[in-house]
């Protein structure tokens, strides 16, 4: 039986950058795939936009990860060698009620760090967007908006990982988990695995992935939105449009993409078959297609699909509006639901599951989990630091099953003032040259590495 330190199961674009990310430590790493190709599931039906951060409530995960995604992702690109096209979005409205709404985005949007946003007359949206349908009553235009091949970008970051070790085992169906004593043994429709941990990146499956071990709280459903694809000589706006038609609803959007193409969005909606179009919905999306943009010569589509997303919900029935990260036991993670803005997110989703860190022995299991809010409801705004524990049986000043211990996140300003005063000569390093040393090897032994 094959033994690795973390098993990743799903090879879509979030499962591709858990593992790259992974693989920056002397780790062991496989990624199972059911399908025979990777970013075949949600990746692949995407609306390629990397956002710049203002539609996500300030404070919330979604908010943090999608403004550092963003600035980010000019390097990423760079690293994989990915086409990456910062083109800037204007999201419009026709409808003086919406003005309002665009004012709240805007001050949100500052309030969470994205830089460049700026309200916009009905005529100044016009002049940047000449082929706009007359009649704009404002836009929010915000520059750090970018488009990105998110197929592309998912087997770049697959290949990398590849590239420095990840094992791939594509069609490949997990049918069972187990929690041992070391870790969990995954079963396959090939074989069993053992491993230390899973970080469980299944998509529209992820629900079902975790009740194969743990019960989950939190269960998806499925809806979806359809696309055409007009040819690289069609006409084009220069940047993303998205339509707010009304004071509390969307309209289409458009991107224009990396490779040339005009991609038209149509609006989300409860889906019947997964990735399946409807001549109902295609037509609908021509229509306000035209009536945004005039002068857009619609035989000029080349082709047309359909997306499937994932909505995350609470068994009571509550929609959850922010990224969805489980820990049902230590070494067990599950991203579950991680829909809009997935692919801006998906290099800090990925990054963020690398600085977790489980330890595992024969009497427990301690994890790390760096600045994360303790679990219960009320402290949910308290950035601390935690751990986490499961011990098989009590002893000494431990007690048996999952324990959490958090310490406030300011406990580290004393410390970075200290190191502050010592690089500017006003305090003396209490610390020897020697000690340095000796720390610095021993955390290079903890990690695999020789430590010389």
């Amino acid at each position: 039986m094959k033994s690795v330190d973390v098993a990743v199961i799903g090879g879509g674009i979030l499962g591709c950058f858990a593992a790259r990310n992974l693989m920056r430590w002397n780790l062991s790493v496989v990624l199972i795939e059911k399908e025979l190709d990777i970013c075949t599931g949600i990746t692949r039906a995407n609306s390629a936009i990397v956002y710049a951060g203002y539609d996500n409530k300030t404070g919330s995960r979604k908010a943090e990860l999608t403004v550092r995604g963003n600035a980010s992702f000019d390097d990423l690109c760079r690293e994989l060698e990915v086409p990456f096209s910062r083109c800037g979005s204007l999201l419009v409205t026709y409808d003086k009620e919406s003005l309002t709404q665009l004012r709240r985005k805007w001050e949100q949007g500052i309030r969470n760090g994205v830089l460049g946003l700026e309200l916009l007359t009905g005529g100044e949206a016009e002049a940047m967007e000449p082929m706009l349908a007359p009649g704009v009553a404002g836009a929010l235009y915000a520059p750090t908006t970018g488009t990105v091949n998110p197929w592309q970008l998912g087997i770049a970051a697959f290949e990398n990982a590849a590239a420095n070790g990840m094992e791939p085992m594509l069609g490949t169906t997990v049918v069972g988990i187990r929690k041992t004593k070391f870790g969990y043994l995954v079963e396959t429709d090939r074989s069993e695995l053992r491993c230390r941990a899973v970080i469980n990146c299944a998509g529209l499956s992820a629900d079902r992935i975790q009740e194969l071990c743990f019960p989950s709280d939190t269960h998806l459903l499925i809806d979806g939105a359809e696309y055409l694809v007009l040819d690289k000589q069609a006409r084009k706006p220069k940047r993303v449009i998205f339509q707010q038609a009304q004071s509390c609803g969307k309209g289409i959007t458009a991107i224009p993409c990396v490779e040339g193409n005009l991609l038209l969005s149509g609006v989300r909606k409860p889906v019947g078959e997964p990735f399946a179009t409807t001549k109902e919905g295609i037509s609908e999306l021509k229509t306000s297609a035209v009536s945004l943009f005039p002068n857009l010569n619609m035989q000029q589509v080349i082709r047309s699909f359909a997306a499937a997303r994932p909505n995350p919900q609470r068994d009571d029935g509550e929609s959850l509006h922010d990224f969805s990260i489980a820990y049902p036991a230590p070494g067990f993670f599950s991203l579950i639901g991680i829909k809009t803005p997935g692919l801006t997110c998906a290099n800090e989703l990925g990054g963020f599951m690398r600085r977790q860190l489980v330890v595992c022995g024969e009497k427990g299991t301690v994890q790390l989990l760096p600045f994360e809010a303790p679990p219960d409801e009320g402290a949910r705004t308290a950035l601390v630091t935690g751990v986490r524990e499961c011990f098989n049986r009590a002893g000494g000043w431990f007690y048996k099953g999952d324990q959490y211990q958090t310490e406030p996140f300011d406990r580290y300003i004393p410390m970075m003032k200290a190191f502050a005063s010592y690089v500017r000569k006003e305090a003396v390093n209490p610390f020897s040259p020697d000690y340095e040393l000796e720390v610095y090897r021993t955390v290079l032994k903890a990690c695999g590495k020789s430590g010389r």
